[in-house]
């Protein structure tokens, strides 16, 4: 079976021994019809909680979550005063989407390629907007579909235990979610570099770079559930003011950010606006930082990083609903596309590791060619509309 894993091949910040290879892995094969529920969905008062439920799957996230999380999320918007997303067992909130699945459903033509992106983007939305205050617990592994369940939300509390990442380039996709949204927004080109390297984020980094609003020691998440569950008042002050509670007790907010020693690196080498521009600033850069990440970002789909870094130089001016539609565009033209496929097959089907991008190289990508293919308007009766 299918399991989402992370090989780490040491922890050399943004090198490729850092990289996550395996995400977002289809895990149904030994699923039955008398497997735990996929989802607990709790009613507590005038309080909602939902846990993904799927820890031997790191919790990923399929259409049928997908499609029973959303109409719960509209009801309570108008009944409850308070929603909470976690997930179960100590490894992982979420660690992605079924993406397998959505490429094995691309092969033969199946509408899965079109619904769960569609479907997802539209839940993704709703968090985004919710007026009903948000807490996602975001408790270990968050990536992809993960993300998607949390970031958009008012509140978003991260543990020691969380990795956060969107390594989505090496699969031949992009950091879709609404990555294009949020990324962007973190301050100068910090969402850039995660989304082209895919550099994942540990406990308390999440928080300094702008993921998290807030920090808690794991052992204390069932204590903070609780404390909210038994507010009294849950405007969105009450509720921040108990995750303040929670943050000045955590034993690990003060580690230093894991990125501090290359920040300045970090904005000059990735400030072009052209992949070709950022890998030769990295190349006259010289350092041993700057070279891995040269050696790190060949390694990524050429095709895929090109498309990100036009997916986050235009969400940075759109609405959340506007880049949502614009990536649902991306994602049928990658699922039309070759490298997407190729990299599945590499990263979670044949597990090589050796994929065979076409164009090969950045420098083979035309850069015109893959704006106006990728993101061309789908037609009318496709497009994601709001």
């Amino acid at each position: 079976m299918d399991v989402f894993k992370i090989k780490s091949r040491g922890g050399v910040p943004g090198s490729s021994k850092g990289i996550i290879w395996c995400i977002f892995a289809q895990f149904c094969a030994w699923e039955t019809t008398h497997s735990p529920p996929k989802l607990i969905i709790r009613d507590v008062g005038d309080k909602g909680i939902i846990t993904l439920n799927r820890p031997k799957a790191l919790n990923a996230l399929n259409m049928d979550m997908i499609r029973t999380i959303y109409p719960k999320l509209r009801e309570w918007e108008s009944n409850k005063a308070l929603v909470i997303i976690k997930g179960s067992g100590e490894k992982a909130f979420c660690a992605g989407g079924d993406v397998r699945s959505v490429t094995e459903a691309g092969k033969v033509g199946d509408p899965l390629t079109r619904d769960f992106f569609r479907e997802e983007y539209i839940l993704n939305c709703l968090i985004g907007t919710l007026v009903t205050p948000y807490v996602a617990l975001i408790d270990g592994i968050t990536m992809g579909g993960g993300v998607g369940l949390s970031v958009h939300g008012q509140f978003r509390v991260a543990t020691e235990r969380t990795l956060f990442a969107m390594p989505e380039t090496a699969i031949g996709l992009f950091p879709d979610v609404g990555g294009g949204h949020f990324l962007p927004r973190l301050g100068g080109r910090l969402g850039l570099y995660l989304a082209l390297t895919g550099y994942r984020l540990k406990g308390s980094d999440v928080l300094k770079a702008g993921v998290a609003t807030h920090m808690c020691d794991s052992q204390h998440i069932g204590e903070l559930t609780d404390t909210l569950l038994g507010l009294q008042n849950c405007y969105p002050e009450d509720v921040a003011a108990t995750l303040d509670k929670f943050h000045a007790r955590a034993s690990f907010k003060d580690q230093p950010f894991s990125l501090k020693p290359v920040v300045k690196q970090i904005e000059e080498c990735f400030k072009p606006t052209t992949v070709e521009g950022i890998l030769d600033s990295l190349e006259k850069d010289g350092s041993e930082w700057a070279l891995k990440q040269v050696k790190l970002l060949r390694k990524m789909s050429p095709t895929s990083l090109k498309i990100t870094l036009e997916q986050l130089e235009r969400g940075n001016h759109l609405t959340l609903q506007d880049t949502l539609s614009m990536e649902y565009r991306l994602t049928q033209r990658c699922c039309s596309d070759h490298d997407f496929y190729e990299g599945v097959r590499a990263v979670l089907v044949d597990r090589d590791h050796s994929p065979k991008w076409n164009p090969a190289t950045v420098e083979e990508v035309d850069t015109e060619a893959v704006i106006k293919r990728y993101f061309a308007p789908l037609s009318a009766d496709q497009e994601l509309i709001f």
